[in-house]
């Protein structure tokens, strides 16, 4: 490249980072604003927080490039961003829908990271619901956005293996990494006229909404191979309550074991782990756990701390 490409860079959560770092340390990239999501209230204490891209643009010391609008899709935010003279922007985790008087601007238009094989996986949650699902693989995708969900041409794919140890947070790291390096590259390609758009085939098309509150509380008359793939996919938040207490449940192994009891039932004849009867009469062993008192415990130590004969 003759000289650097004028950047705007679009992301919010910890998905994000890998790649706002990978744009800041290469020489053919100019940085000119980082647009993230406000400080919204976090914890038990309702305490203003910023999101981990303003957290991480700040230790680059890039405060002065960071802007966090309520909204974009007003006058004020298009001229602003086309005051920038951005010859792309990237999308990285944004969290919200970007206007066509923004995304189409830019002389190399906008680019998004996207955690599927699109188009697979459409939407807010792709690592959680592809977890959930129990696919052994899934990949990152570089598209061109465009004004439908996650709909754009593809520039790029990445495959990744999905592995019988992963959770959100291992596979969501990995995925971050490894998209932060496919996003750049593929910019790079893009601008210099070596990588051609392809559509994305929409019968194939599928979705990822976003995470529902009910859907952290595992229900225990589903297979216990489901059960499993869900405590993965919710990680640290799955919970099983009992007696009108929560753990929440961090990881599961499933077994070869069988029983007759109800489903939630803890099985009573094996005292060296914490199983419990699923819907397919399967048991699953729950690993680790954290107890009512908020300590990370496995389960076996979590049986000679509770009197447990099932689970709700």
């Amino acid at each position: 490249m003759v000289k650097p490409l004028r950047v705007v860079f679009f992301g919010t959560s910890e998905f994000a980072v890998p790649s706002l770092e990978a744009v800041v340390a290469d020489p053919d990239l100019e940085l000119v604003a980082v647009i993230t999501q406000p400080d919204r209230p976090a914890g038990r204490g309702k305490k203003l927080t910023p999101p981990p891209v303003k957290k991480k643009a700040v230790e680059l010391g890039l405060e002065n490039l960071v802007f966090q609008p309520e909204r974009i899709k007003t006058p004020e935010f298009v001229s602003f961003f086309r005051s920038l003279r951005p010859d792309a922007a990237l999308v990285v985790a944004y969290g919200k829908l970007l206007p066509r008087e923004v995304f189409d601007y830019p002389k190399f238009k906008t680019l998004n990271l996207h955690a599927s094989l699109l188009p697979k996986y459409r939407g807010a949650a792709p690592i959680r619901r592809a977890l959930m699902a129990g696919e052994r693989e899934t990949g990152n995708t570089v598209m061109l956005i465009g004004e439908g969900l996650d709909d754009g041409p593809v520039l790029a794919r990445e495959r990744e293996p999905i592995f019988e140890d992963d959770n959100a947070e291992t596979l969501g790291k990995r995925l971050a990494g490894k998209g932060a390096d496919l996003l750049i590259k593929t910019l790079k390609g893009w601008a210099e006229g070596k990588v051609r758009p392809e559509p994305q085939n929409e019968e194939e098309a599928t979705y990822a909404p976003p995470i529902l509150k009910s859907e952290y509380r595992i229900c225990w008359k589903a297979e216990a191979a489901s059960v499993r793939d869900r405590i993965r996919a919710l990680y640290p938040d799955a919970y099983a309550t009992f007696a009108g207490r929560r753990i929440k449940v961090l990881s599961a192994r499933l077994t070869d074991l069988k029983s007759d009891l109800p489903p939630g039932s803890v099985y009573p004849f094996r005292k060296d782990g914490l199983f419990v009867v699923c819907g397919d009469g399967r048991l699953l062993e729950v690993v680790e756990l954290i107890n009512p008192k908020g300590k990370r415990i496995k389960g076996a130590d979590f049986l000679r701390g509770y009197r447990v004969e099932r689970f709700d």
